[in-house]
């Protein structure tokens, strides 16, 4: 994608009553807490300060939403899987998380993360079994490819496709250092986002 004249931060929410009005196609980023999201969006957009980051993971505790080129949304979704936070915070990201899924109308793809070091954790798979029970749209992203050796890289990405019971074609390996994978994934948002369009009535 060319470089973009127009990323801008919208809000943070928790309620549905405080997400943005703007009425455009949203791509909601979804992982753990230490998969990298904030690093990634940073990465796509060209804009090393957007999205938030930290040397600890779990600082996003509400849903952030970006404006791109006043054509669609990018969400960082709050991250889950992480004990170092209040237990009263980590109760609520799941409901937090749960609730813009299923009410947001505007949602046309799910971008769920996953460290390519890592197997497949059990609320990997509870996230991936909730979006297909409910017909969302996802594609699987492996974040951090710079992190592991050429040698190891194969044999990594067959033992999650094993995991996650899909197709190793269907994952793709980003890295927010390197921007590796960025022109296939903006490929896919672009292509989700016209899709969106096309469904909504004249």
């Amino acid at each position: 994608m060319a470089r973009l004249r127009e990323v801008s931060f919208l809000t943070a929410a928790e309620w549905p009553e405080h997400y943005p009005d703007v009425r455009l196609p949203e791509v909601a980023f979804a992982g753990r807490s230490n998969v990298g999201k904030s690093s990634l969006i940073n990465a796509l957009v060209g804009r090393r300060g957007l999205a938030r980051t930290s040397q600890t993971p779990g600082k996003t505790q509400r849903i952030h939403f970006y404006k791109v080129e006043h054509h669609f949304v990018l969400v960082d979704l709050p991250g889950y899987g992480f004990a170092k936070v209040p237990e009263s915070v980590r109760r609520r990201w799941g409901p937090m998380v749960e609730r813009y899924l299923n009410t947001r109308s505007e949602l046309c793809l799910v971008v769920v993360l996953l460290d390519i070091r890592r197997l497949p954790t059990e609320e990997d798979l509870q996230l991936k079994a909730w979006l297909e029970a409910r017909g969302l749209p996802g594609r699987y992203v492996l974040t951090k490819g710079d992190k592991i050796s050429k040698g190891r890289r194969g044999p990594q990405i067959r033992r999650i496709a094993e995991r996650l019971e899909v197709s190793t074609d269907s994952l793709m390996v980003t890295s927010a250092r390197t921007r590796e994978g960025n022109k296939a994934l903006w490929g896919v948002i672009l292509s989700a986002v016209r899709d969106f369009g096309r469904q909504q009535p004249m």
